[in-house]
């Protein structure tokens, strides 16, 4: 009689989206490691309360409570969005994997099949992302922005027949949820900077289980993908530096070409008056590589006037 597999516990949160996106990863993983999964569904406070993010505290209101969740044992990996966790480091945890990318671009749903230039003078766009706002704004201050809360589902379908005229939301969530049908643009990186490590997952163990010769320990390494950690740490390092959390108006995105690694970035102001853009590269393809990149590039950002454009550090 063979022994049964253990069991590894992941924490997520219990919307269709994190459960589609922790049921692919913790998959990935059991085919790594050899080992069953369950999913620990955990409320977070992004979840209890509706109101504005930017209002609610905006950063790690998806996160402390999964964090919470992995530090008592409740759950042995906490999934996230790259994109909401904290750029500091967490106490006793671990980014153990950052599994490759998907689409890390923005899209809009609009009716009628329209574009973001297409779209009629005064049409109502939804989001909840002050960076997109702001972007949308800078590339169309004839529109209104309509802050918006809720799942995939919830802001679809405040589009026609409902209130709004598109809603901006991440491709990747869309695409995770079989939502693609609903894009009608991809708005591409020069009209809209993304979130940075939008796109990137995040899965976070306890330091302690972290162990190079543990079986999970080794299916989370092999689920790593340097490209992503790379071009994410590029980015979170200039949004550590800026002192900005993930609702700021402050979009980032890093590409590794042939060795060498490049980062955008664009700083705006919340209604898209003002926007500053900057760009740098380094030959120094290593996390401390990406890291000075990220720090370099937030410098010449400010060096720019971007602290005048929205509350950041000096």
């Amino acid at each position: 009689m063979s022994e049964s597999r253990p069991t590894v516990r992941f924490g997520t949160r219990a919307s269709a989206l994190a459960m589609t996106q922790t049921g692919a990863a913790a998959d990935e993983l059991a085919g790594l490691g050899d080992f069953d999964v369950e999913l620990v569904k955990v409320k977070t406070q992004g979840d209890v309360y509706k109101g504005s993010l930017t209002q609610i505290g905006g950063t790690g209101v998806f996160v402390t409570a999964l964090r919470d969740a992995l530090l008592r044992g409740d759950c042995d990996i906490a999934v996230h969005s790259l994109k909401d966790l904290p750029t500091e480091a967490a106490e006793d945890l671990d980014i153990a994997a950052i599994p490759p990318r998907v689409d890390f671009r923005d899209a809009l749903c609009a009716k009628d099949n329209l574009t973001l230039a297409r779209l009629e003078p005064e049409a109502k766009v939804g989001t909840g992302s002050p960076r997109r706002a702001a972007q949308i704004l800078a590339a169309r201050p004839d529109l209104e922005v309509v802050d918006i809360r809720g799942n995939v589902e919830t802001r679809l379908g405040r589009v026609a027949p409902g209130d709004l005229d598109a809603v901006v939301l991440a491709a990747a969530g869309l695409q995770r949820l079989g939502k693609q049908d609903a894009v009608t643009e991809y708005l591409d990186p020069s009209v809209m900077l993304p979130a940075p490590a939008q796109g990137a997952l995040a899965l976070e163990c306890r330091s302690g289980d972290n162990h190079s010769g543990a079986p999970l320990a080794k299916a989370l390494a092999a689920y790593d993908d340097d490209t992503t950690r790379l071009t994410v740490t590029a980015e979170r390092s200039l949004l550590s530096r800026l002192e900005a959390g993930c609702t700021a108006p402050i979009g980032a995105l890093g590409r590794l070409d042939d060795g060498r690694l490049s980062l955008e970035a664009v700083v705006c102001s919340p209604d898209g008056s003002a926007i500053i853009r900057q760009s740098a590269d380094t030959g120094d393809a290593s996390v401390i590589g990406a890291t000075a990149l990220g720090v370099l590039l937030a410098e010449k950002l400010l060096d720019a006037g971007a602290a005048g454009l929205t509350p950041l550090a000096e």
